[in-house]
């Protein structure tokens, strides 16, 4: 039996190094999934996978290959919910890691924003991406892995 794997949401994710990194030090096979629309240059220990350009594509590719244990990387709540579905361990791009206790809060904060939206109110967007975002990313990626490596399935 193949051990885990972790699968990326590879389209707009700013974390690529620092995956390909922790999961070499763990010999653990990296997926990045994008669509055609974003070219990744192979490398070793990723296997990237290009899908159609559709809208949900990247997303309907990974939940069809996720299995437990594996760890998915994404910003997507709603594959996020799709992955803690088929018992994968999943990670935002700045570290956070969703739980069931957690993805219904996130998901019912993203309805309320868009209906702020839609009645005309302005939202803020995502803080920009920084350094430690980056930082704590990579720490809780190799504290999983590791535990992952440890324990066996968690």
């Amino acid at each position: 039996m193949q051990g885990p794997k972790v699968i990326v949401d590879a389209d707009a994710c700013p974390v690529k190094a620092e995956i390909i990194k922790a999961a070499g030090i763990y010999g653990v096979s990296v997926w990045m999934v994008a669509s055609f629309d974003h070219q990744l240059s192979p490398c070793d220990g990723v296997r990237v996978i290009q899908v159609d350009r559709s809208d949900q594509s990247v997303d309907m590719y990974i939940a069809n290959q996720l299995s437990p244990q594996d760890v998915l990387v994404t910003q997507d709540f709603g594959l996020a919910t799709i992955g803690l579905a088929k018992r994968a361990h999943v990670l935002s791009n700045r570290g956070q890691i969703y739980t069931d206790r957690t993805i219904d809060f996130l998901l019912e904060r993203r309805h309320e924003q868009s209906k702020k939206r839609r009645s005309g109110k302005h939202t803020k967007g995502p803080k920009p991406f920084t350094d430690e975002d980056r930082e704590r990313f990579l720490q809780t990626l190799t504290k999983l892995l590791g535990n992952l490596q440890e324990n066996g399935p968690m």
